[in-house]
């Protein structure tokens, strides 16, 4: 994986600019909805359907679509994972025949297409995550098989979010008696499905490794399977890459499950310096630090934002959704806090809330922090909200 291709920009940090990029992955189209704002303009080619203002009242066909480029100011942008797509919506601010000025218009913007963002001021949240985009070795892209008898989920880990692939579900017959050969052929069958997913979506030049993982048996069968089937199938790949398949415990086949792999020290060693897996460790670590000295593991912004107040905090663990928040003096609070807990020595994890540990801290507010020295009296008080 190489990092995002940034073909020009022009800024300067906390002050305003623009960069022009194409997305060449669906980590790209994330890094890229993280950085549009309400408010940044932002331009690229689009479709926009034309009344044909010269036809006759009665023929259907009086309108076309053209394909313009246009720069609209953000009011509001979604993200949708499926595709690896966002669609940015705002007012027109293209003076040309066909799209009035300041009408309204969505773009939408996807990988293989060339996009200029343009801000009032780019904060060093910004500024760090095109670092981040443009850096090839921060990607975790690690493939897993979650599976138990009769269902399987083939997941990939990017650098920035968990996409499943594939949810692959069977009823299977009972392994007793009689129905023991109608087992053994549902199995046959529900294996080589989950065997197509994986050839079709695991591709051994991107991924660092394969992880087969679940609760029982079935994940040890089906390793075996996947090794007679590569030769079966001729499928050289994975014939070549079979040292970079590695079995793991997990309590469940489903997704949630995903953060116990990732915490597999053979899996950890692999994947040690991606950004996914250091989420999952600083994640381990304030969960560990909470049950064990809970004056020094603080939660909720409130909390957090009084710690820091006091120079306390070690690790700052906070998602990305903070920085996606409308509210433009917050998000200003929250990246003075990240800049001030760098340069006081403090290390800052933004996590994605589009991996699972990301989910996680979601859960406990999206903010919480491992606090250099206990804070008992605070971390009793009822604070505020902010």
């Amino acid at each position: 994986h190489r990092g995002m291709k940034i073909t020009s920009r022009a800024f300067e940090k906390n002050a305003k600019g623009w960069i022009k990029f194409v997305p060449e992955s669906a980590d790209d189209v994330w890094h890229a909805y993280n950085l549009i704002a309400v408010d940044d303009e932002v331009e690229c080619t689009t479709m926009r359907k034309l009344k044909n203002e010269h036809a006759g009242e009665l023929r259907e066909s009086s309108s076309k679509v053209v394909k313009l480029t246009l720069r609209v100011r953000c009011e509001d942008v979604e993200y949708d994972a499926e595709g690896a797509t966002i669609r940015v919506k705002g007012q027109n601010k293209t003076e040309c025949e066909e799209v009035k000025l300041n009408a309204y218009h969505t773009l939408e913007i996807g990988i293989g297409r060339a996009v200029k963002i343009e801000k009032t001021a780019w904060d060093s949240v910004d500024v760090g995550r095109l670092e981040e985009a443009a850096d090839p070795s921060a990607t975790a892209d690690l493939a897993a098989v979650l599976i138990v008898d009769g269902l399987a989920n083939v997941v990939l880990v990017g650098a920035t979010q968990t996409i499943v692939k594939g949810k692959i579900e069977a009823s299977m017959p009972r392994k007793r008696g009689m129905a023991l050969m109608g087992y053994e052929k549902a199995e046959t069958k529900f294996f080589s499905n989950v065997a197509s997913v994986v050839e079709r979506h695991v591709d051994f030049d991107r991924v660092k490794c394969l992880v087969i993982a679940g609760p029982g048996f079935t994940k040890d069968t089906f390793t075996d399977f996947l090794k007679l089937e590569a030769v079966r199938k001729n499928w050289k790949t994975l014939q070549t890459n079979f040292s970079r398949v590695i079995k793991a415990h997990a309590s469940s086949a489903y997704v949630h499950s995903l953060s116990e792999v990732l915490e597999n020290p053979t899996v950890r060693a692999l994947i040690s310096d991606t950004k996914a897996a250091s989420e999952v460790k600083a994640l381990d670590d304030f969960f560990e630090m909470l049950a064990n000295d809970p004056a020094r593991a603080f939660y909720g912004p409130a909390h957090v934002m009084a710690a820091h107040e006091l120079n306390a905090i070690d690790k700052l663990l906070i998602t990305d959704t903070v920085f996606r928040t409308r509210n433009v003096a917050q998000r200003k609070m929250w990246v003075r806090v990240t800049e001030e807990v760098t340069k006081s020595g403090g290390i800052v994890h933004i996590f994605s809330s589009a991996h699972a540990s990301g989910e996680q801290l979601e859960q406990i507010t999206g903010a919480a922090a491992i606090l250099r020295f206990p804070l008992p009296d605070l971390a009793d008080a009822e604070l505020p909200a902010l």
